[in-house]
């Protein structure tokens, strides 16, 4: 292959690829024949035998190539690369305008250009794009949800008043897991908080001699808000996290599949019996937080401050209205109505990974305590303004 070719060789030979070695010089690569997809697999074969060599753009000679199509520029551009064949393209006078225009869009269209990166924003813009984005994902995780949340009760006031269509069993279960089981650790923290409420308002009321009024600022505080609040946000961090795990790995093992597959709706079996099981464990739970709280409070203050049970009891019947303890049990059921609908949805967002089931678990926890602390904030404003 070192030697030139015979003269007697017949240089329009279609599919030929010549290299020649003239005396005194570099290797020089010669491109004679047709280029065409006629002969792409017979080309093919001898780029590939020259794949592995460099060839100067000075010592490549096209003088002698023939036709060529789209198929043979793309050989062309794999055997002398797309930046040396779109110079040869546009140095090489001798080649026809039209094959001269046709190598330079194939180089173009086969050249590896880098991926340009990301023009950086500054922190203004940075700050405005975050927040926005942030602001569409609660938008539409506020959209899902008030969708959940129609869908739960259109299937409620289906199958209410069908006896036959209601899930017993579920929901016993349910209320065992979501209320007798959190009972102990509702109790032992609202007795905590209560006797924390009690030592903090006697501190602060001591300056002005009126640590009388301890009782009123622990009765007022738990059973407005402490109670039912407290009650809640332990249920969003305990429930509406198993919830999600439970509907999840039910996701990912496809038994949601199978339940549809059956001709059963998810929602009235799986969704139903949670819902009413949290919405009757929560007002119960939040009057348990109740009595702990004040129990912990009245124990503060028969130490610390020398107030008898009987006088904590007392003042709380003469000064306590029965109207901030409806404020604070009519807040139950609707917090426990968005627990477990957080929960679930969570729960049928899950995809089918077990990572995914931990991203969605963090999720409904977060939301739940969210949506309770908001929901809280807003009935604190609207029975202020009511005067209740």
């Amino acid at each position: 292959m070192s030697a030139s070719p015979p003269e007697n060789q017949n240089n329009s030979q279609p599919g030929t690829l010549q290299p020649g070695r003239p005396a005194g010089q570099n290797d020089t690569l010669a491109i004679r024949g047709d280029w065409t997809l006629a002969d792409y697999q017979a080309l093919k074969k001898q780029v590939e035998d020259y794949s592995d060599q460099q060839w100067e753009t000075e010592l490549i000679n096209l003088k002698e190539l023939g036709r060529i199509d789209t198929a043979g520029a793309s050989l062309l551009v794999t055997l002398l690369g797309s930046e040396t064949l779109s110079t040869l393209a546009k140095q090489n006078k001798n080649l026809p305008q039209e094959q001269s225009a046709l190598l330079q869009a194939v180089a173009d269209a086969m050249q590896e250009k880098p991926t340009p990166e990301p023009k950086g924003l500054g922190p203004v813009a940075q700050f405005l794009t975050e927040t926005g984005q942030t602001m569409e994902a609660i938008w539409h995780l506020l959209y899902l949800l008030a969708g959940f949340v129609g869908q739960i009760l259109a299937t409620l006031f289906t199958i209410l008043p069908r006896p036959s269509r209601w899930r017993v069993t579920p929901f016993v279960a349910a209320v065992q897991s979501t209320g007798l089981n959190a009972l102990p650790i509702v109790a032992l923290l609202t007795f905590l908080v209560g006797a924390v409420v009690a030592f903090l308002g006697a501190t602060v009321l001591s300056d002005f001699g009126a640590t009388i009024y301890t009782v009123n600022l622990v009765a007022f505080s738990f059973l407005r808000e402490f109670g039912v609040l407290l009650a809640a946000i332990l249920l969003a961090g305990r429930t509406a996290s198993a919830f999600t795990a439970q509907i999840g790995a039910m996701k990912v093992n496809e038994e949601l599949d199978a339940i549809r597959t059956l001709g059963l709706d998810p929602v009235e079996l799986l969704v139903i019996p949670r819902v009413l099981a949290m919405m009757v464990s929560l007002p119960i739970l939040t009057f348990v937080g109740m009595l702990a709280g004040l129990i912990g409070g009245a124990m503060v203050c028969a130490i610390a401050l020398d107030i008898s049970l009987a006088q904590f009891m007392a003042i709380v019947e003469r000064d306590i209205a029965l109207k901030h303890f409806l404020v604070g049990m009519s807040k139950a059921p609707i917090f426990a109505f968005l627990i477990a609908a957080v929960g679930c949805l969570e729960g049928f967002k899950v995809g089918g990974s077990a990572q995914s089931v931990g991203v969605h678990t963090t999720s409904s926890v977060v939301q739940s305590i969210f949506m309770v602390i908001l929901i809280d904030a807003v009935a604190a404003l609207f029975f202020m303004e009511m005067g209740w």
